[in-house]
């Protein structure tokens, strides 16, 4: 099942997204955890606004958990996962602007697999628990200022910018995360291409280890590291992630101003 957020002329509602060729939106009375309940209004997909499909507490990052992007910034491959906050003001929906901040010369895309928590949330769950938590899967890229990443060494300033966690188009509730094609494109050139069974730390590994640092709670995203091909982005650039099974993310690149 597809969930979305979504802004039509009544106001913003969530709604459940069905078809493919002609897709509808179809709206939910209330916030989408627990029973859903329709209210019997429906949209055009076409006729509405995608927002971000979730507005969580906190984003939670793993750095480096594909081999091949390690390596290509020159890092080892962890031991355990690397963990890093973006803040909740990241965060930007299909079709918003990602904005160019001055303080950086070189702000690069990841395109990356995000995992959002449902009901009851998770504190120190294992594994099987760690899967039960979650309510669904969506796509984000986590833009990045690269420069004041290897300037500052710690991550938030590279990370943190407003507009720096393009997320959506909405959350699938059923997926199977084990292998999925991973894409990032600019301008229509693929810059990235992996696949999920490639990441060094699986999904409820990672939903596990986060929940033994930080509470997780409902609606929270964690982020599940990037492939290889990271790139610079540039204002007027169209930048396009997609993910097998989810669909695509695109974002125009702008100026600050």
């Amino acid at each position: 099942m597809r969930i979305a957020r979504f802004a039509h002329a009544g106001g913003m509602s969530f709604g459940v997204v069905e078809g493919d060729q002609s897709p509808t939106i179809a709206e939910l009375d209330g916030h989408p955890f627990g029973r859903l309940t329709f209210t019997g209004q429906r949209w055009a997909l076409a006729d509405v606004r995608l927002l971000a499909p979730m507005l969580p507490s906190k984003i939670v990052c793993v750095g480096r958990n594909y081999a091949d992007h390690a390596r290509e910034l020159g890092n080892d491959v962890p031991t355990e996962p690397l963990l890093f906050l973006k803040p909740s003001t990241t965060i930007i929906g299909p079709n918003d602007a990602i904005s160019l901040p001055p303080q950086s010369q070189q702000v690069e895309h990841e395109a990356e697999l995000a995992i959002v928590i449902g009901l009851p949330g998770a504190r120190r769950v294992d594994r099987a628990e760690a899967e039960k938590a979650i309510f669904g899967y969506s796509i984000a890229n986590d833009v990045t200022a690269r420069d004041l990443q290897k300037k500052d060494v710690q991550f938030t300033r590279a990370k943190g910018f407003d507009s720096f966690c393009p997320f959506g188009p909405w959350i699938e509730t059923e997926l199977d995360w084990r292998d999925l094609e991973v894409r990032c494109e600019v301008n229509d050139e693929v810059r990235q291409l992996g696949r999920t069974k490639d990441m060094v730390f699986d999904v409820p590994t990672l939903v596990s280890y986060v929940s033994h640092v930080m509470t997780l709670l409902p609606g929270d995203v964690i982020l599940t590291g990037t492939p290889a091909g990271v790139s610079e982005l540039n204002a007027g650039d169209s930048v396009t992630v997609s993910i097998e099974g989810l669909g695509a993310l695109t974002n125009k690149v702008v100026e600050l101003v």
